[in-house]
């Protein structure tokens, strides 16, 4: 990889005399409405798309896409629910070839390191969108605060089947800052961009790091996938989701993502987020209203 900078004024191509529209695939999740908020703060013209805007993105139903990409000049790729089920990286490539034709120029897919599906759906993009860039993602440090890990740690305890592991998690304003740059500057295209915090934590050690930073009392204790499943299952989960966080802390957590890059300093010339600034600045998700 390049060690020029990679940082450029935000600009959004401009097609027949007028601007582009950037498309936010995934644009209510977690990393979307973070990319798409950026864009739109720059200038940049934005169509967020999922299931419940207008136009309407369902994966499930290619008939829907030539309206999303109408006008579109760069896409941002978060497959939902994850790049690891059946099927997915044969969605997003189909997505891709559709998008060259309708104009797009710049294509960022959003995958998982350490994920053998999401790596798949990598190669098989660029097959046919070669200058699609990659933001390949450590664990979120936001699973913490606003997904399946914030509920447990309300409760005041996080029970998980992984041990002593380290993992760098990232900070998805470090993710969607990237994703930025990537959908408005040709300088990072064709790029595969591995996205990590500065260093390695145990998923022990991020507990301990977010019951300092919110005053609480939260502890981890490490079980075995039997009894976690089990109790994802108690608790309603689909069985689709818990397959999904089954293959996450047996094939995904187990020690191979254990290192950290620089990519997100190389991209944005500047570190990357620590997880104590993170957690200090979540604190209150892990406080209940009174």
């Amino acid at each position: 990889m390049s060690t020029e900078p990679t940082t450029a004024p935000i600009t959004s191509t401009v097609v027949d005399g007028r601007a582009g529209v950037t498309v936010v695939a995934g644009g209510t999740g977690k990393t979307g409405r973070r990319v798409a908020d950026r864009l739109e703060a720059a200038g940049v013209p934005v169509r967020r798309a999922s299931r419940s805007t207008v136009p309407q993105l369902d994966w499930d139903d290619p008939s829907t896409w030539e309206p999303v990409l109408d006008g579109a000049t760069a896409v941002y790729v978060a497959y939902a629910p994850d790049l690891a089920i059946p099927g997915a990286p044969e969605t997003v490539t189909r997505f891709a070839r559709s998008a060259r034709p309708a104009g797009v120029d710049r294509l960022v897919l959003l995958t998982g390191r350490g994920e053998v599906e999401a790596q798949r759906a990598e190669d098989m993009v660029a097959e046919v969108f070669p200058a699609r860039t990659v933001l390949r993602c450590a664990f979120f440090a936001q699973n913490f605060s606003e997904s399946f890990l914030r509920e447990p740690m309300l409760d005041g305890g996080l029970a998980l089947p992984v041990g002593d592991v380290g993992e760098p998690f990232v900070d998805l304003e470090d993710v969607a800052e990237v994703a930025v740059a990537a959908l408005t500057d040709d300088r990072h295209a064709g790029r595969i961009y591995e996205l990590t915090g500065p260093r390695l934590l145990s998923f022990a050690d991020a507990v301990s790091v977010i019951s300092a930073a919110s005053g609480r009392d939260v502890h981890f204790a490490p079980i075995v996938m039997g009894e976690f499943t089990a109790g994802l299952a108690a608790a309603g989960l689909p069985g689709e989701e818990i397959d999904l966080l089954r293959y996450l802390f047996t094939e995904v957590l187990d020690g191979r993502g254990a290192f950290v890059t620089d990519d997100v300093t190389r991209v944005l010339g500047r570190p990357a987020g620590d997880f104590r600034a993170f957690a200090a600045r979540e604190a209150a998700s892990w406080r209940r209203a009174s």
